[in-house]
């Protein structure tokens, strides 16, 4: 992870958390930032993807998180991640915590016209398997 910093004459102080090449943002796309709160124990949202990519940050607790190919892992309150969207599959977004909530907000380039997230059928997960990477036992 890139870290720097900038300070401004003493007023204020820039730190980069992350960096990533972007993307293709979809032509038109609507830009959206949300707060996710989840309970403690919640698994989250089901496997889905997003129209565009979405880049995001830990902001209290700590989250299971796995995208398609990548092994999960879990991100931690102070703690960013993000994704490309398109035909990638999100599998996991889950709270690691059973005693307190998780909370991290999102900003996601939605394509024009599609929905924010798209739940995966289980025959297309069930097809996309081998793209899955392996998983803790």
């Amino acid at each position: 992870m890139m870290h720097t910093s900038n300070e401004f004459e003493g007023q204020l102080v820039i730190d980069v958390l992350s960096a990533v090449t972007a993307p293709p943002i979809p032509t038109g796309a609507d830009a959206m930032t949300i707060l996710v709160t989840l309970k403690p124990g919640s698994i989250g949202s089901p496997p889905h993807r997003h129209s565009g990519p979405a880049y995001g940050y830990v902001v209290e607790g700590e989250m299971v998180f796995e995208l398609e190919g990548e092994p999960q892992r879990v991100v931690k309150a102070g703690e960013t991640f993000w994704e490309p969207g398109g035909d990638v599959i999100h599998y996991q977004d889950g709270n690691n915590l059973l005693d307190r909530e998780t909370k991290f907000v999102v900003t996601m380039f939605c394509a024009p016209g599609q929905p924010m997230l798209v739940v995966v059928p289980d025959e297309e997960l069930e097809q996309r398997k081998d793209l899955r990477a392996p998983r803790p036992h």
